[in-house]
């Protein structure tokens, strides 16, 4: 099954290598599309370009808010109700826009995310290994690494949040109707973001759009644990 999906998936990068800019040419980034094209048509993410920098100013975002916080990695035209796993509109976005950064709509169908500073989730991922607990996909960026879940609704998470004592004040939640910025998209912060962990299949799921994601209630409760303690009875592991 891995090899079918693997074939129709280059059938599609090569029926759109004539779309494609070149990089000689018009400064296009042939791995953004390649990144947006695997999201869009191998795992079923939906996708779209975000607003990315000003060509003016690389060190501004390219939407009209001059104070932007997120600069050039939150989408602006198109909107986020514009994400789609349809090659032809993914491969017209990054022809168009090569250099775009790759937004994934979550939530729905698409995985959601847990994510927290980075130090802290570097050691927390150190701690979850030791006790064998198995994370999927991890997201990095130089200043917040994501660890992608299961889809989960706004009413779940809000029952499982009331039902703890205490979650980490630095953690934060991708859920539907958000968004996660992929590789190899430049970070907001600068630097590049990554995988830390990448998209593997699942146990008995030979498919590569059958990605396994953990639960949220498992990731967070496992954070919270991860959290605790800490020496001479500090504050969380995971503050800023």
């Amino acid at each position: 099954m891995r090899e079918i999906l693997g074939r129709r998936l280059q059938r599609l990068r090569d029926r759109f290598q004539s779309l494609r800019p070149t990089p000689g040419r018009s400064g296009g980034t042939p791995a953004l599309l390649d990144a947006a094209l695997t999201c869009a048509t191998a795992w079923q993410w939906p996708v779209l370009p975000g607003v990315g920098r000003s060509a003016a100013d690389a060190s501004r975002c390219a939407c009209p808010d001059p104070d932007c916080v997120v600069p050039g990695a939150h989408p602006f035209d198109p909107g986020l109700l514009a994400a789609t796993t349809d090659p032809r509109m993914v491969t017209w976005w990054w022809t168009n826009r090569p250099s775009a950064p790759v937004l994934m709509a979550t939530g729905g169908a698409a995985p959601c995310a847990v994510s927290l500073p980075a130090g802290a989730a570097s050691r927390a991922l150190v701690r979850l290994d030791a006790q064998g607990m198995r994370l999927g996909p991890v997201v990095a960026t130089p200043t917040r690494w994501s660890l992608l879940v299961a889809p989960y609704s706004l009413e779940r998470l809000g029952e499982l949040l009331y039902a703890k004592d205490q979650v980490p004040s630095s953690l934060r939640f991708h859920g539907e109707g958000g968004y996660l910025l992929l590789p190899p998209s430049a970070a907001s912060s600068g630097g590049q973001v990554r995988w830390e962990r990448e998209p593997r299949p699942g146990p008995g799921r030979p498919g590569a759009a059958r990605l396994w994601l953990p639960e949220v209630e498992a990731v967070v409760d496992a954070l919270v644990e991860a959290s605790s303690g800490a020496p001479g009875g500090g504050s969380s592991r995971l503050a800023y």
